[in-house]
């Protein structure tokens, strides 16, 4: 039996204990239940005799190397209730009760890179590629901001005929029709690209650095024909200098994937300080390298991570107590994996942000990073996504939504 761990995070005074958390909810910690609304009450009911409380840390303690592997070696339902409502209070405390919606567009399906995992890499033939005109995206920007979110979040394969003149443009653009904040999230590209994109009006930029193992990392991102392997934290680096709102995160269960370095990922949020944070499962489309193999033939090693729903609700819920300030999404591919539950479970784990896409309905299948993603999931529209946060007991946002780590790092107070 390894020792119980506690709960720490960040960011908080010095002078202030967690609340004792209350009595054990039944069922929290099966990945597909969500626990009842009076559950979900913003009191804290006083816990039963002989439960440990988890309690907040100093602002200056980050969580040990150890206390995570405990926590995503954790089996118990009940301590792992414990966690799910740490989380769930330190997000209540820190980014408010909102939840922000971010209209998602899925610019184009081209890609140059040769990821092992993901069904848009070059050599996948089997896919028909499309690349939208600029009045083709504001057709599906301003239907994202009719339905109320805050910001556009423009994807696309790394594709170098997004020219950096023609995104800038595009970006423009956005800024004087839609009233909304700019997020791009287009791979790895130059410096001087991304510079050019936030003097045009970029607010934030989405990078993930996958895994912070660098051999893993090479094993499922082959460099490009002719360049030498990126560094992506380095990359995201020169984001956080260039003004951008900086967002990464890893993939949960990839072949090979340790809890040690999924501890160490988790470790490297806290140190990047990032304002968005986003994990999903490990989900390889069947037209790719890793796709292909079977279970045991991919690589796995001991320990090995598991690509599912429950594993991913400890990394949001650790992710949302090392780094307390930042917008966490409760991602697509949970919906993959649970089409009922799996976003709003995430919201009560840690998360603050859903992305609906608004790219076209018969586009969505020629994107398909990874199976049935675009088989429209129940709660896929935002009037239904609105009307699962109102269960919650949430709200959606109205404005930009911006991070409240990046207010804080601009010396102002955060507004939630």
């Amino acid at each position: 039996m390894h020792q119980r761990p506690g709960v720490r995070g960040v960011h908080e005074p010095a002078d202030q204990a967690l609340p004792v958390l209350g009595p054990r909810l039944p069922a929290t910690g099966a990945p597909g239940t969500i626990p009842p609304r009076s559950a979900r009450a913003t009191t804290v009911a006083e816990p039963p005799a002989g439960a440990r409380p988890v309690r907040r840390c100093r602002e200056e303690t980050r969580m040990k190397h150890e206390e995570i592997v405990a926590w995503l070696r954790e089996a118990d339902d009940g301590r792992l209730a414990e966690l799910w409502r740490a989380a769930d209070q330190r997000r209540r405390e820190c980014v408010g009760d909102v939840v922000h919606l971010r209209g998602l567009v899925e610019i184009s399906s081209h890609c140059a890179r040769f990821c092992a995992y993901c069904g848009l890499r070059a050599p996948n033939g089997s896919l028909t590629r499309y690349r939208l005109t600029m009045d083709e995206v504001m057709v599906c920007v301003h239907n994202a901001v009719r339905m109320d979110c805050g910001t556009v979040v423009l994807q696309a394969g790394e594709d170098p005929a997004l020219e950096a003149r023609w995104v800038a443009e595009l970006i423009r653009r956005i800024r004087s029709e839609a009233n909304a904040a700019v997020t791009l999230s287009l791979g790895e590209r130059e410096v001087e690209e991304l510079a050019c994109w936030k003097e045009a009006g970029a607010d934030r930029y989405l990078l993930r650095f996958e895994t912070s193992n660098r051999d893993l990392y090479e094993r499922i991102h082959p460099s490009r024909p002719g360049q030498v392997h990126a560094d992506r934290v380095s990359l995201l680096r020169q984001l956080r200098e260039l003004g951008y709102e900086v967002g990464s995160g890893v993939m949960v269960g990839i072949p090979g994937q340790t809890v040690h370095d999924l501890a160490r990922d988790i470790a490297l949020f806290g140190e990047l300080d990032l304002d968005m944070i986003g994990s999903g499962p490990f989900i390889p489309h069947p037209d790719t390298p890793l796709g292909a193999l079977r279970r045991g033939q991919a690589g796995e090693v001991a320990e090995q991570v598991a690509a599912d729903e429950l594993t991913t609700y400890k990394v949001m819920a650790l992710t949302r107590l090392t780094c307390p300030w930042s917008n966490i999404p409760a991602t697509t591919a949970l919906a993959a994996l649970n089409a009922r539950q799996g976003r709003a479970l995430g919201l009560c784990r840690g998360a603050n942000v859903i992305m609906p896409n608004f790219t076209t309905a018969e586009l969505r299948s020629r994107y398909e990073i990874y199976p049935d993603k675009s088989t429209g999931h129940l709660y896929e529209h935002p009037d239904d996504l609105k009307r699962m946060i109102r269960g919650l007991g949430r709200l959606t946002a109205a404005g930009r939504g911006d991070s409240p780590a990046f207010q804080r790092r601009q010396g102002g107070a955060a507004k939630l």
